[in-house]
């Protein structure tokens, strides 16, 4: 191909300004990311040539090579994996070829400095690390199986374009030269590239390796040297690893600048073998909030990396999980779409969620504030497993964190807790649905509930509603909304509505909205409130789903309105149907009990100007005495 001069699309030339200029104290990062790069290309190499031999040109001594050559200024990270042809070099460094990239350039944008770092590794923009250290890039590659001629050379210097020609390469994989900036001349000493390597890449599987000048006997050779230890951390035994070690390997797989929360080295045996090293995270990961969700466990099959879809290996809602697993009894000349059906894998996968949530139960309960942490970061994604995964409901249920009227704000409790404390004759557990605790604590449903000192449980996050839903019950006790169906100690007394009857009926033809005006005994100090069906969908879930742009899918199913007999506003209308069942005000002030108990669910009223005309006229009658 003729040499071409090509613009880097605009969203890359935004995130190499950040890299380049916002970066700079964390510039040792650049070898990290590099070897990293290389390490990939000869993962997916060696996985394709495990159907297609021919691919690897009978070259399987997988290596990264780091070439520092002090006369021309240069570093070369040279690796001899997949390589590239020349169209998929344009693809690969000309662009972002991810999604969230808006939600990168706000990341780096918003994070502090030290964080940085991690962000570009967890998107796959490390490469472009490189413009720290140098002043111009050179990309010299070859795709496997390509004749030799048909390379691609890629230069650029960072400043919002790059040239791209074809060349030839002897060898498959790729070449890195980085033309070192006058500062960084470092980067060329052997004592500093062993350093790095140690620091960033000592876990790397592949040996990255450096010609190294040694004086023997007074005569000088040239040896290549391996600068890495290429443990392979999860096959050794828990005994023989620390805490530094296994710390490192963390940081090396989630490019997290912190330690992990807890760590899960763990043996599987029986029917299938395998070893798992896993970690959770003190706090959401980035690439949850912004990149893709699904990579974050490794598999791996007699140290051979196949995938790193999480899915396969655990289930959704685990996805902030990070690690290693491997097994020997795993086909390795398998594709990834039959391994993920395999029975086998299926057991390792059952094996991975058994242990990771025993290890969230001892967490919560040898280091509850540690773990009330870590829930007020990740636990939506658990409530996401309470709605997903029947088999391990109660497991799951047992993991939640939630407020109570019995908790300060923000202090939260658990079922099992909600359990003990529960009276012998209390037969459910209460809870209620809202958009925050402040709005649930003036709920009218709650009144009853307070006079009587009886515990309710406080659900404020959306995934709540589908969490109740799904968790009926537990440890044998039901579930109960207050205000869905009917409560217990609600009753009234039969003269109290034969009293009333005549109004609940007029009302009832004044409000198409409700199916039935009914009177409340779970009412103390309101005048008004709106009780669901048992099965009906929820004022929460409905506002949720409008706010979704699903409204269209909300049944809208008839609400009842409860009235409170002993309020004065619901002893005056009483009283003025009494006198004059014909009073036009009735139809408004019946309309106003509707829109209070709306208002105090924090639902919309329908006619908020209806209302206001209604609530003038009162303070204007009031007011004139």
């Amino acid at each position: 191909m003729t040499p071409q001069t090509l613009p880097f699309k605009t969203e890359l030339k935004q995130v190499l300004d950040i890299i380049i200029h916002s970066l700079y104290s964390h510039k040792d990062i650049f070898l990290r990311e590099l070897v990293s790069n290389a390490s990939d290309a000869i993962h997916t190499l060696r996985f394709q040539g495990l159907t297609r031999p021919d691919l690897l040109e009978g070259d399987e001594a997988w290596k990264i090579k780091l070439i520092p050559d002090e006369k021309a200024g240069t570093l070369t990270v040279s690796d001899n994996g997949a390589g590239m042809t020349p169209e998929t070099i344009v693809e690969n460094l000309g662009t972002i070829a991810k999604s969230g990239t808006k939600a990168l350039l706000e990341s780096l944008k918003q994070a502090d400095a030290k964080e940085r770092p991690d962000l570009i590794g967890q998107f796959g923009v490390g490469f472009y690390s490189a413009f720290m250290v140098a002043d111009k890039v050179t990309v010299v590659s070859r795709a496997a199986g390509a004749p030799k001629d048909q390379a691609a050379k890629w230069k650029s210097d960072g400043q919002g374009s790059f040239t791209v020609e074809s060349a030839t390469k002897e060898t498959r994989g790729t070449d890195v030269i980085l033309h070192l900036k006058t500062d960084d001349k470092e980067y060329l000493q052997d004592g500093r590239l062993r350093q790095l390597v140690k620091k960033y890449s000592d876990f790397v599987e592949f040996p990255v390796v450096m010609d190294v000048t040694k004086d023997e006997k007074g005569e000088k050779k040239v040896e290549e040297e391996t600068l890495n230890s290429r443990k392979a951390i999860w096959l050794r035994d828990k005994s023989e690893i620390s805490k530094e070690e296994y710390n490192e390997f963390y940081k090396h797989l989630s490019h997290d600048a912190g330690e992990p929360a807890q760590v899960i080295h763990y043996t599987g045996e029986g029917a299938v073998e395998f070893r798992a090293l896993l970690y959770v995270p003190a706090h959401r990961p980035w690439d949850m909030m912004f990149g893709d969700q699904h990579k974050g466990v490794q598999l791996y099959i007699r140290r051979v990396f196949i995938m790193d879809d999480s899915e396969a290996l655990l289930p959704p809602y685990l996805r902030f999980v990070k690690g290693v697993v491997d097994s020997p009894d795993l086909p390795l000349n398998v594709s990834r779409e039959l391994l993920q059906q395999s029975a086998p894998l299926e057991k390792i996968k059952s094996n991975l969620v058994h242990a990771v949530l025993g290890t969230l139960a001892s967490w919560k309960r040898k280091e509850p504030e540690a773990y009330a942490a870590f829930f007020g970061e990740l636990g939506v994604l658990l409530k996401e497993g309470v709605v997903q995964d029947y088999d391990n409901r109660e497991k799951l249920a047992d993991l939640l964190l939630i407020e109570s009227t019995r908790t300060e704000s923000g202090k939260t409790t658990t079922l099992a807790d909600y359990l003990e404390r529960m009276p012998a004759a209390q037969k459910e557990i209460y809870y209620i649905a809202g958009e925050n605790r402040g709005v649930l604590e003036h709920s009218p449903h709650l009144e009853g509930f307070a006079s009587q000192g009886t515990e309710v449980l406080l659900f404020t996050e959306p995934v709540d509603e589908f969490v109740t839903q799904a968790l009926t019950q537990y440890k044998g006790k039901k579930l109960k909304a207050i205000d869905k169906g009917e409560v217990p100690g609600a009753e009234v007394l039969e003269e109290t509505k034969k009293l009333y009857q005549p109004l609940l009926d007029f009302l009832k033809t004044k409000l198409d909205e409700v199916k039935e005006v009914r009177l409340s005994g779970r009412l103390k100090e309101s005048a008004s409130c709106l009780v669901t069906d048992e099965w009906s969908m929820g004022p929460q879930m409905a506002r949720m789903m409008q706010r979704m742009g699903r409204g269209g899918e909300v049944r809208e199913d008839k609400r009842v309105l409860e009235l409170n007999p002993l309020h004065p506003a619901v002893l005056a209308v009483r009283k003025l149907h009494e006198k004059d069942a014909n009073d036009e005000r009735l139809a408004r002030y019946g309309r106003l009990l509707y829109d209070q108990a709306l208002i105090a669910e924090g639902s919309r009223v329908q006619d908020p100007a209806a209302l206001a005309r209604t609530v003038n006229e009162l303070l204007v009658k009031d007011a004139a005495g």
